[in-house]
């Protein structure tokens, strides 16, 4: 199937080359487009210097926008799959050929790369994690849709969600919100177990200190997203986790 990789990228130049690099060798198959977020480094100039196929943001979106327009990127050229890869070389290439099989094969419409699954490779800090498994417990309640890593980036979708994300996508740190946006139209949801790595270079956006304003907003939007929702769409199959 016609494949997309959406990278996200703010001030990722040094991260950039060893993620597509990563890229090439294991899904070579696949179009990787970076969607440069407005870099005050120097990301643009490197991306036009190697002609890598990017969007150039007219203004700073954030993750959720610069994620939204590359979802709007597949919609508009037809592609049939679209999957998300963070530009900071934390997500490991070699796992997205499964990730994108489980999506193809019509297992799942969502495919969410997990660390949680096998608990291997970097795994975050420990307030981070229980902040995840709160997040998750929940997304859970709310929608009954069971992810462990539910701020896990590395994630596939299938035409029908390419479509609906591109219509609408959550802002400022999306993922969570977006499983419970599928969860509540019905998705089928399927974690596959990967190892991530720890960044190497740059910066993380999220500081100890924001982690918790984090927390706060993201709890109160995934409640108000369930209210002003209604009533849930009957799920296609039903939440799993690959073996």
């Amino acid at each position: 199937m016609k494949t997309l990789v959406i990278i996200p990228a703010y001030n990722e130049r040094e991260n950039l080359p060893k993620t597509l690099a990563d890229l090439r060798d294991h899904c070579p198959w696949a179009d990787p487009l970076v969607i440069n977020d407005c870099s005050t480094d120097d990301t643009l100039a490197w991306l036009r210097a190697n002609r890598v196929p990017h969007l150039d943001l007219a203004a700073n979106l954030g993750i959720g926008g610069a994620v939204q327009a590359g979802y709007l990127y597949a919609k508009t050229r037809g592609y049939d799959i679209a999957v998300q890869f963070d530009g900071d070389g934390q997500h490991d290439a070699a796992y997205l050929p499964r990730l994108i099989q489980t999506v193809e094969s019509g297992l799942a419409d969502i495919a969410i790369g997990s660390r949680f699954v096998e608990k291997e490779g970097f795994q975050s800090s420990g307030a981070r994690r229980a902040g995840i498994g709160f997040l998750s417990r929940l997304i859970f309640l709310l929608c009954g849709v069971k992810v462990l890593d539910v701020t896990s980036g590395m994630r596939a979708v299938n035409r029908t969600f390419i479509e609906a994300y591109a219509g609408h996508y959550p802002q400022d740190y999306p993922e969570p919100e977006a499983i419970l946006f599928a969860g509540l139209r019905g998705a089928a949801v399927v974690e596959v177990p990967v190892k991530m790595r720890e960044r190497e270079k740059g910066k993380s956006s999220i500081s100890p200190l924001s982690s918790v304003y984090y927390m706060v907003k993201v709890s109160l939007a995934l409640i108000l997203a369930r209210i002003s929702f209604g009533k849930k769409e009957k799920p296609r199959i039903h939440t799993r986790t690959e073996d």
